[in-house]
């Protein structure tokens, strides 16, 4: 089986330091103002998130991308290296501030932001640690329509030229224009993990699944989409798998689609078919939906295993 150091994952890309407050059910008016029970900071985004957790689920994980040289980006990066990632490859600019969101959470789990891009913007090919890419076993490219797709393409293809393999997830909106934004990336690509909106909004598709078959037809190997409540799709060429999510009351949904990236990349580089990489992958956004931010919980991937096989899976 896989141990710790045989799967090192290159999270390259979009970096956001989070800020959360729970429970929000309005903005008060005017200097209004309202007691909440918890407010706490987290390292985020589907590049600095996913390698976040990728380090508690035991692979070596190491960030790549654009901060700024304020407080936000000290804290960021004292927050990934706290579980353990390699923060090496992770550029600061100056004139230009770290990428940060602020997400008032609702008593249900759902929330909506207000973000920053900031540095993320301000990251390209010309930036890539192209020895430590060429040297880990996985390049994840969160964000890939902060550069475009043929710039990140130039990154993707040269990571499958050394053997490595590639994944990406988007934070965009499900705007069909940021598909033709990245289209450039699609045939270069492993495992693409968008959420449903996305793949809905991107394609017009009727259906989740038809959705993923149109990105399948455009040169992916293997789309594995999240949907909430409803858990994930697989879809390859040789056809769908749907996976169920965890029976579980969620406090917060941040950075869950993150987790699932996180610990459906751990199953595939543990060697496991795609549909039992997904479970682990369900389970792991599970944990962390159980409380505040993308680093919540002191898990591993043992503690995911156990989850997985105790939980019941959610019936329609």
């Amino acid at each position: 089986m896989t141990t710790t150091s045989d799967m090192t994952v290159i999270a390259l890309g979009a970096h956001v330091l989070d800020t959360l407050v729970r429970p929000v059910e309005a903005i008060p008016d005017g200097q209004g103002g309202h007691l909440v029970e918890e407010i706490r900071s987290s390292a985020a985004g589907p590049a600095g998130g996913t390698a976040l957790v990728l380090s508690k689920l035991g692979a070596t994980a190491r960030s790549a991308g654009a901060i700024g040289t304020d407080a936000l980006g000290d804290q960021l990066l004292a927050l990934l290296a706290r579980d353990g990632v390699d923060t090496t490859h992770l550029i600061r600019r100056e004139g230009v501030q770290t990428s940060a969101s602020v997400l008032p959470i609702r008593p249900d789990g759902s929330r909506p932001a207000f973000h920053v891009i900031g540095a993320n913007a301000a990251y390209g090919p010309d930036d890539a640690p192209w020895e430590a890419i060429a040297a880990a076993t996985h390049l994840h490219l969160g964000g890939p329509e902060f550069m475009g797709g043929d710039a990140a393409a130039r990154i993707l293809s040269f990571a499958r030229e050394h053997g490595v393999c590639t994944s990406i997830d988007c934070l965009a909106p499900g705007d069909p224009g940021v598909l033709e934004w990245i289209a450039g990336v699609l045939p270069h690509v492993d495992h693409f993990l968008p959420n449903d909106e996305q793949v809905l909004g991107w394609t017009g598709a009727p259906d989740l699944v038809s959705g993923c078959r149109r990105l399948v037809q455009r040169g992916v190997t293997a789309v594995v989409a999240t949907a909430g409540a409803d858990g994930a799709v697989v879809v390859t060429a040789d056809g769908e798998t749907h996976v169920p999510a965890f029976d579980i009351e969620p406090v917060d949904t941040t950075g869950c689609g993150d987790a699932f990236s996180a610990g459906f990349l751990r199953g595939t580089g543990l060697g496991l078919p795609l549909p039992e990489a997904a479970v682990i992958g369900c389970a792991t956004a599970a944990i962390v939906a159980g409380g505040l931010g993308t680093d919540h919980g002191t898990f591993d991937l043992d503690a995911v295993r156990a989850f997985a096989a105790a939980t019941p899976a959610r019936t329609a």
